[in-house]
Formats: C-alpha cells, sequence, structure tokens
C-alpha cells in the first residue's frame, strides 16, 4: 500500500467526484446522483439531500480539478485554502467499524465541506510525499478526465471511463487495418 488507507478513499473519491463535470456533461444532475455518488464512496455522516447541498459540492469540483494542474507551490495554497476555510483540526476517529483514521471536521459538517477537507487531507499527503506527478489527465485524446495512479510501477494512463478499453480497440483496428494494406 502507498498511502494509508483513508488517503487512497480521499483520492479516490476526490477524483471521481472532479469527473463528475466536464466537456458539457454533468453527473450530478440531481439529488439522486449525489446520493449515489454519496452512497458508492462510502461517504457516512450527515447528508441533507437537498438543493443547496448538490449546488455546494458541484462548486467544490473546479476548486479541486484545479491541483491536478497545478505545481507543487499551486497545490499546497490550494490545499491550505480548503482547509482553512473548512477551520480543519484533525483529529483520530474510529467509527463504522473502521481503524482510527483522520477527520478534520466533525461527522455532521456540511457534505461540502467534509468532501472538501478529506479531499484536502488526502493531497497533502500526497503532497508531503513528493508524490504530485500521481495526478494525471487522461491519456486518451479528447477525454479530459483526471485520474490518480496508486500503482506501484506509476503505469496508469487512463480514467475509468473507458478510455482503457477505447485505446486498445482504436489499436487493433489500427494494426488489423495495417496488415490488409497491400
Amino acid at each position: 500500500m502507498l498511502f494509508a488507507h483513508d488517503t487512497q478513499c480521499g483520492l479516490i473519491a476526490a477524483t471521481a467526484l472532479v469527473n463528475t463535470e466536464g466537456d458539457g456533461r454533468e453527473g450530478l444532475p440531481d439529488v439522486a446522483a449525489l446520493d449515489a455518488h454519496f452512497a458508492a464512496y462510502g461517504w457516512t455522516g450527515r447528508h441533507e439531500r437537498t438543493e443547496a447541498e448538490l449546488h455546494g459540492v458541484r462548486e467544490l469540483r473546479p476548486r479541486l480539478r484545479r491541483i491536478w494542474y497545478a505545481d507543487e507551490d499551486a497545490a499546497v495554497s490550494i490545499v491550505n485554502g480548503l482547509l482553512r476555510s473548512a477551520r480543519a483540526l484533525p483529529q483520530l476517529i474510529r467509527h463504522d467499524d473502521e481503524p482510527y483514521h483522520l477527520h478534520a471536521v466533525p461527522r455532521d459538517a456540511p457534505l461540502p465541506t467534509r468532501m472538501a477537507v478529506e479531499a484536502a487531507m488526502a493531497f497533502v499527503d500526497l503532497i508531503r510525499a513528493g508524490e504530485l506527478d500521481r495526478l494525471r489527465v487522461c491519456a486518451y485524446p479528447g477525454c479530459g478526465n483526471v485520474l490518480i495512479d496508486l500503482s506501484r510501477n506509476r503505469c496508469r494512463r487512463f480514467c475509468d471511463a473507458g478510455c482503457g478499453n477505447r485505446a486498445a480497440v482504436g489499436a487493433y483496428r489500427a494494426r488489423r487495418a495495417a496488415e490488409r494494406e497491400p
């Protein structure tokens, strides 16, 4: 394991949240979609299921996306801003049969705040480890999704939206077409 479990979960959840927006698509069109995202990424605690909460989560995405394009100093500035605006106070917490891990805001804090702080705390570990280069943009032409490469050999190039399969199929078809050429 490269990072602590809660760090990996935070990085994966932040990546998925950022990828709910882009290229004219809205992956969180309504409260039901936010409910599904909440469940899929194991969020616990307060969840109001309101339009205001949905709006707050949507507003977080561009702030997080900027981290993928930032150099180290800019990433630190973004992360510190997220932590400062939430008045984060890290504490060890154990709940839901999970071992002790860090929470920096109470479980009853608003969901957008908890998402921002969980992501920021995960990025803190990434920055401290000198591993910001694990944040990447999908290599598939025109995709634009972001990814976190948690592989040991740092070889991940494609996002989770099927781009790796599309690239493999395209390469296969190109090879087949080249074989048929006279």
